[in-house]
């Protein structure tokens, strides 16, 4: 059966709910999908559970080192941070950052984020319900990775708000929310992201000077073949990690948020048993898939789900349609903050399993915590706007109004 012609390069299909019919569509009928360009070349699409999951655990044909995502960078004979960054590596260098990066990821790093985050989210939602309600998408969903940062980066609250901020911009460079609707894209792209490093090259100057129990610190330990690691994988990795982070999180929030506002039994069941937190914040992670593809580079010929890729090929991988696969998760479109088995692949899977995953889980369950309990009451008070990003899944806005109830 022939798939009528599809864009999923198109951040207009998912700004509303088109996305779902098309990756069933896809799912059922082409699931393997060569995907045209404009200009003349293309790339695969996979949106079956079990081919996402066989990509993601294939280092053998399949390469992280061209990046993430589609057009994230600009187009060269070999992108800058391959080999360097965590999340644009191969083994066995991958292993090595893996190992290095982790180490910003101890138990006793995630006690003091969490913290920090219930502080920040304590104080945000103190704060919406004395007025009467707020944008969650900017005065309380930002405080999850405000508190990471603050934590891991050893930065202020106000400098964590300026990283968000451009990392905001970053992956938000075709929302005219953050980016100048007549500024060519790709510029826009290259400026943020040089803020970005610039941000982390003051902070690596200080923790020379300074060091602390911190990230940046931390990698200014590390070694590899005996040699301090060069300043630009310190800052790729200082990057990686913020940009997983402070997405991640806070557009997950928002979805869930407006989940349990759309499925009040659910809301209402998580209200009478908190018990169910866990379950809630893995259904909210499956159901917003907010890093909806990674892309990956074919460095040999294999096939896939009957379809021959060639070496040289670009194959995405889409979590977003793997999440709602009916062969692993019945009755996917319904938001069950029971389910299980729930083995969604919103963090990925294999080596290249989301580094912060614990981490991002931790602050949900806190956001998700103060949100139902109940002695606060929410409910959505004007219209919700998605991030114009076929990359990240994200909700600028979530207007609430929130108040004071007569619970214990």
């Amino acid at each position: 059966m022939t798939t009528p012609t599809i864009d999923l390069t198109d951040p207009e299909l998912f700004l509303g709910e088109d996305a779902g019919p098309i990756f069933r569509q896809l799912r059922h009928n082409d699931p393997v999908h060569r995907h045209p360009l404009p200009d003349g070349g293309g790339f695969w699409a996979l949106t079956r559970y079990a081919d996402v999951e066989t990509a993601y655990n294939d280092h053998t044909s399949l390469s992280s080192e061209g990046g993430p995502m589609l057009g994230g960078s600009f187009r060269s004979a070999a992108d800058p941070s391959a080999g360097r960054m965590l999340v644009a590596s191969d083994l066995p260098r991958q292993r090595h950052i893996r190992q290095q990066v982790h180490r910003a990821f101890s138990n006793g790093m995630l006690r003091r984020i969490a913290t920090q985050v219930t502080t920040l989210v304590d104080t945000a939602v103190r704060r919406a319900v004395a007025d009467g309600g707020c944008d969650f998408a900017t005065d309380i969903a930002p405080e999850l990775p405000a508190g990471a940062i603050m934590a891991m980066m050893g930065v202020s609250h106000t400098e964590a708000h300026e990283l968000i901020g451009m990392t905001r911009r970053m992956i938000g460079f075709r929302d005219p929310v953050f980016a100048d609707p007549g500024e060519d894209e790709r510029i826009g792209l290259a400026v943020v992201q040089a803020e970005i490093f610039e941000f982390f090259a003051e902070l690596l100057a200080d923790r020379r000077k300074n060091p602390k129990d911190d990230l940046v610190s931390m990698l200014l330990q590390a070694r590899r073949n005996g040699r301090p690691w060069p300043e630009e994988d310190i800052l790729f990795n200082c990057m990686n990690v913020a940009v997983g982070g402070n997405e991640t999180s806070s557009y997950t929030a928002c979805a869930g948020i407006l989940a349990l506002h759309r499925n009040p039994a659910q809301k209402a069941l998580l209200q009478a048993d908190p018990e169910l937190t866990d379950g809630a914040v893995n259904e909210m992670l499956r159901w917003s898939s907010t890093n909806a593809y990674v892309m990956r580079q074919a460095v040999r010929d294999f096939k896939i789900g009957g379809r021959l890729i060639q070496d040289g090929d670009t194959v995405t991988l889409w979590n977003a349609s793997a999440n709602f696969d009916e062969t692993r998760f019945p009755d996917p479109d319904t938001f069950d903050i029971t389910r299980t088995p729930n083995r969604h692949l919103s963090f990925g899977i294999g080596i290249h399993r989301c580094i912060g995953a614990m981490l991002a889980q931790i602050e949900l369950g806190i956001l998700v915590r103060h949100m139902t309990d109940s002695r606060v009451s929410f409910t959505v008070s004007g219209p919700v706007r998605r991030l114009r990003s076929n990359f990240i899944r994200g909700t600028t806005s979530l207007p609430l109004t929130m108040t004071a109830t007569s619970g214990p």
